[in-house]
């Protein structure tokens, strides 16, 4: 039997920022490698989703074509493609102005959009400036919270490698099941989606397959995406961008045991209130448990790796968006911190003062 302490260990190194930090610079890296080879007449876009930060009709986007002789073409969004109260302020124009982009219209072809020129033998300077650009001027706060889209020159989906943890719009649609075969014990229906409800089942997984496996094959059909695909940072977590909220899974090995934790607040001062407050959540929940270490406060529910159940997991990590959502707001409210994704990470949002519609 294992000591008691092994299940009492932190399931994160409570080092939130340095998580994100590798996150960005496997995103970044991942891109140099793809920018170089996109075909003539390709075109990438990058985009943070709307719908997880609540922009709305505010689309802050960039985009790379690629033209004749290796040629790279950039393009980012400029102030008169933005709704009036998400438009950025002059420190921001200036920050982009700083990373490499031109105003609007100085490159041709940008029209309203800043622009950047570049080769392929720039593809590694061109891969930072744009990991920058969504980071510190759109807000993203990890590249989860991105997603992109490769099209060849008819607007048809290229095939490309993964972009860390942003999401791939090209997702492919599952083969037909045959309606009247159910599928193995524990198994996934064609396209990596989950059986989960709606009067599907829900069985144990195969204990011959290494618990990691079965996890990520959960997570995977989650994201509508292959095992092998999924990026897995330095400290073996696997993200998940998961509404507004930034949710990680780690396995850990002995004993078996899946930690599904988030980031609820960050950039905190702790004092006794918060501990008392924390400990009284706490004790509300039937499972998990909520605890602040080294300026974050982070939520965590385990799962059990022996007699492994699919549900079980989807349902932890289910929980885990609705507490972060859920929990962000009432603490920030009276302890202060910052969300991961607030209202002030916003572009725009650090100061109210406002470029006109050129920018």
């Amino acid at each position: 039997m294992e000591p008691d302490h092994v299940l009492l260990d932190e399931p994160t190194t409570a080092d939130l920022t340095a998580k994100v930090t590798d996150a960005w610079r496997e995103f970044a890296r991942a891109l140099a490698t793809v920018l170089p080879t996109l075909p003539e007449g390709a075109r990438l876009d990058i985009t943070l989703d709307p719908t997880a930060t609540g922009t709305g009709d505010a689309v802050y986007a960039a985009t790379v074509l690629a033209g004749p002789g290796q040629a790279l073409e950039a393009y980012a969004v400029g102030n008169a493609a933005l709704p009036e109260a998400h438009r950025m302020s002059r420190a921001t124009i200036a920050e982009l102005v700083a990373l490499g982009w031109s105003p609007p219209g100085v490159v041709p072809g940008s029209g309203e959009h800043f622009g950047l020129v570049t080769d392929a033998a720039g593809g590694r300077t061109l891969a930072t400036v744009l990991a920058r650009t969504m980071r510190d001027i759109y807000g993203a706060p990890h590249p989860a919270f991105l997603t992109y889209m490769v099209h060849d020159a008819t607007e048809n989906p290229l095939p490309v490698a993964p972009l860390g943890t942003a999401r791939s719009e090209a997702v492919p649609e599952p083969a037909p099941a045959d309606q009247n075969e159910d599928p193995p014990a524990g198994s996934e229906r064609p396209g990596n989606a989950i059986v989960l409800g709606g009067g599907q089942r829900s069985t144990s997984d195969d204990e011959r397959i290494p618990l990691p496996e079965r996890v990520k094959a959960v997570v995977a059909g989650l994201l509508k995406t292959d095992p092998d695909q999924l990026q897995v940072d330095s400290d073996g977590d696997i993200g998940i961008r998961a509404g507004s909220a930034m949710v990680f899974v780690r396995i850990r090995d002995n004993p078996p045991l899946i930690d599904v934790f988030s980031p609820v607040l960050t950039e905190i001062e702790p004092n006794e209130q918060l501990y008392v407050k924390l400990s009284e959540l706490t004790n509300r929940m039937p499972i998990g448990r909520l605890y602040c270490t080294n300026d974050t406060v982070w939520a965590s529910v385990p799962v059990f790796g022996r007699n492994f159940q699919t549900v079980h997991l989807v349902l932890a990590i289910q929980v885990m968006t609705g507490l972060a959502d859920e929990l962000d707001d009432r603490l920030h409210g009276e302890f202060g911190g910052k969300r991961f994704f607030g209202e002030g990470d916003r572009p725009g949002g650090k100061t109210d003062e406002r470029t006109g519609m050129y920018l």
